[in-house]
């Protein structure tokens, strides 16, 4: 997998949280969804999450899904969500950073990423942004199999 372009991080997010970027895998590879793993750019110095979602869960025209993860020490973090088709390419992302324009927790909203809302987690444990992330993937692939192809 190669490691997606850097979100909007600035410095002040600091170095990525190794730790919860292997818990964040651990609960990945346990997703039937999820087809493989890996780190960018090696398991020995993450800095990214590579998820690879199967895409057996989706409608056949959907070629492609991942997801790719960065988390920092300072619980900052960015995750994004990118899905082709043929000739589209539909993508969200959940960030939580220092920004000038929104927010530090927004959501950059599909289909390309472009429109920004401002976001409140309940909490930033790991654990239940993953959840929350994932609740909000399982109802895109419910509507993609409610969509007339």
């Amino acid at each position: 997998m190669n490691l997606p372009p850097a979100a909007s991080p600035t410095d002040a997010t600091g170095p990525p949280d190794r730790q919860t970027l292997r818990l964040l895998e651990r609960h990945l590879t346990k997703e039937s969804v999820v087809a493989d793993t890996d780190f960018e750019p090696n398991t020995h110095e993450p800095r990214c999450l590579c998820a690879l979602l199967d895409t057996a869960y989706y409608p056949e025209l959907v070629e492609t899904a991942r997801l790719n993860i960065r988390w920092f020490m300072s619980d900052d973090f960015s995750i994004h969500y990118v899905e082709t088709t043929a000739n589209n390419r539909w993508e969200c992302r959940w960030d939580r950073h220092p920004d000038d324009h929104n927010a530090r927790e927004h959501v950059h909203q599909p289909p390309d990423g472009s429109e920004v809302t401002d976001v409140s987690f309940p909490t930033l444990h790991p654990l239940d942004v993953y959840s929350t992330v994932c609740a909000a993937l399982e109802q895109r692939r419910e509507t993609l199999w409610g969509t007339d192809q």
